[in-house]
């Protein structure tokens, strides 16, 4: 068997595979796009040709404005990797999409102050996305305060 092994001081990053090459390319291009269930109306992630609330394969992809809600979060005092640990503290997060897709993510330009942060559960739109270029192909989807 063989084992990927990645360096202590990398980032690990995502591994596009076919379902998810599209949306790669597109995070590259700094577009989000999900994927759409005709069935249920509904947006999901993480990308893949059959909706994992139905299980129907009547899907398509949709481009994202990109606005989300907060839903819930945590702030990282400790990394759990040496990669990290210039980053800490950093906030981890999912959010909520229009279309019910709920998405892992990182925050940027927010205070790390759980207080303030609290303030952003459930504001509709409080979010937008921006782009963190981390490897030539690869360009993760960060979100920060919504601009007015």
């Amino acid at each position: 068997m063989t084992q990927r092994v990645a360096n202590a001081l990398s980032r690990p990053l995502p591994y596009p595979q076919p379902e998810s090459d599209f949306y790669w390319q597109k995070c590259k291009q700094h577009e989000l796009w999900l994927r759409w269930c005709k069935d249920c109306n509904r947006s999901y992630f993480y990308p893949r040709d059959i909706c994992p609330e139905c299980f129907s394969r009547n899907t398509h992809w949709v481009k994202s404005s990109g606005r989300a809600t907060l839903h819930t979060f945590a702030v990282v005092h400790r990394a759990p990797i040496p990669a990290l640990r210039d980053r800490a503290p950093y906030v981890v997060a999912i959010v909520e999409l229009e279309g019910g897709a709920r998405l892992p993510t990182s925050l940027v330009r927010v205070e790390k102050d759980p207080k303030a942060l609290m303030a952003l559960i459930g504001k509709k739109d409080a979010l937008e996305v921006a782009f963190e270029d981390v490897s030539e192909t690869i360009s993760l989807p960060v979100f920060g305060p919504a601009q007015q």
